[in-house]
């Protein structure tokens, strides 16, 4: 969420952001000008109220002066006048407040502001890569990889069928081995986060109210891709929601900062926007698990905290040791409410191309103004807001589908990464049952 008096002293910079994210001139121009006319509503409003208490405020001196006197008369007058201002303010103060919400609900529209050193660029075509780590995986001669759902439905432990009667399209069921495998890709990811990256483990909840999603912009732009539990709670697409909202409404001591925490989440998404993409297998699900890392850290750490948490992730990779690429995201093809962001990209033989398996972004404190989130300098005076980051450690469901493709045997049966096996009982191959 934006300063309106930033916007104010900075809209050429706000035009300028905005155009860079895809918007064409006249939305822009058109965006610009109702945020002034509704700022100016409230002004004007409130101008109307303070002049309304000062009147009251002299006229209430009056009252006095009149009674010391004993113009009683005149004191009955000036009573009646105070009355209907008061009655004038309260009117004032109401239509105050909505026009403080008709601001608030054009602010919550704007996306952030992409960083000057972000790529120009229009969608994914845009991004530019970082660096590529790891060669690709080889397969014997006249052997084709297979995709991830072609080995685990002929493993008979990736059952889609059966998930589409409980639920409907986009749900799997894992069995056995690959349940295994699934629950031992989080644990590891945990254990590598917490014991040496130096992340507090959270265990949130997964049910969060309305004002925690506006925080962390779920809310209300992307309220199709949500799934509502009942009026009051919603279930969350990311652990970033719970994690982020920790430090809502509240002033933390600079020398905590930064504060680095993650959690191992079911997470839900409506996947609205994905018609016709990634319907078979599970790439796309509406529900899957990931480990989040959110870090809340001073302006001045957080593009450092970037580097940082991007490496963090990649880490759980070369461990794994998959073979990806980390990709600078285009300003028009960036999240609503990132600055900068890094997708790491995982190679799948099966597919023949890299897949998003993580995103890290810096968001400045676009995510903090909203949750009201703020910090106690250790020099100066005032509060500031803080800077949040967020990135996956990453998606489980994404690791298993890498692991599956990446370490997949001709005979049909799959090499568990070492890494994996002190969290598999030692099991080395996963085979059909």
């Amino acid at each position: 969420m934006h300063d309106i008096r930033w916007i104010r002293d900075n809209a050429e910079s706000l035009k300028a952001g905005l155009r860079r994210r895809g918007w064409d001139g006249l939305k822009v121009e058109e965006t610009v000008a109702t945020l002034f006319r509704l700022d100016d509503e409230r002004r004007d409003i409130i101008a109307v109220t303070q002049r309304g208490q000062e009147e009251r405020n002299r006229l209430s001196k009056e009252i006095g002066q009149a009674m010391g006197k004993k113009d009683f008369a005149r004191a009955e007058e000036l009573k009646a006048r105070v009355a209907e201002i008061k009655s004038e303010t309260e009117g004032a103060a109401a239509a105050e407040t909505i026009a403080v919400r008709a601001l608030e609900t054009a602010l919550f529209e704007l996306p952030n502001l992409p960083l000057d050193e972000v790529p120009d660029g229009a969608d994914e075509h845009d991004n530019v890569e970082a660096r590529v780590v790891g060669t690709r995986p080889t397969f014997d001669e006249g052997f084709k990889p297979k995709e991830h759902f072609e080995i685990g439905e002929a493993l008979g432990l990736m059952d889609f069928e059966r998930a589409a009667k409980m639920s409907g399209s986009r749900f799997v069921i894992l069995r056995g081995a690959l349940a295994r495998l699934e629950r031992a890709l989080g644990q590891f990811m945990l254990d590598v986060h917490t014991q040496d990256h130096g992340y507090e483990e959270v265990n949130p909840p997964v049910l969060v109210r309305d004002e925690a999603m506006y925080g962390t912009a779920q809310l209300p732009k992307f309220r199709d891709d949500q799934f509502r539990a009942g009026e009051d709670f919603w279930l969350i697409p990311t652990a970033e929601v719970p994690l982020t909202n920790l430090v809502r409404e509240e002033i933390l001591d600079e020398k905590s900062l930064p504060m680095r925490v993650t959690a191992l989440t079911p997470c839900f998404r409506a996947e609205a926007g994905a018609a016709g993409r990634d319907t078979r297998g599970m790439i796309r699900q509406h529900q899957f698990i990931k480990v989040e890392m959110v870090s809340i850290t001073t302006p001045e750490q957080a593009l450092a905290e970037h580097e940082r948490m991007t490496a963090c992730a990649e880490e759980v990779l070369k461990r794994l040791g998959l073979h990806y690429r980390v990709m600078t995201l285009c300003a028009g093809d960036m999240g609503f409410a990132s600055r900068k962001t890094y997708d790491i990209e995982v190679w799948l033989p099966g597919q023949d191309r890299f897949r998003e398996i993580s995103s890290c972004s810096v968001c400045g404190e676009f995510q903090a103004r909203r949750m009201n989130a703020r910090y106690r300098p250790t020099e100066g005076k005032g509060n500031r807001f803080v800077h949040t980051l967020n990135g996956s450690g990453v998606a489980v469901g994404r690791a298993l589908i890498a692991v599956l493709e990446n370490y997949q045997n001709a005979d049909g049966s799959v090499t568990v990464p070492e890494a994996l096996r002190p969290y598999m009982g030692g099991l080395e191959t996963i085979k059909a049952p």
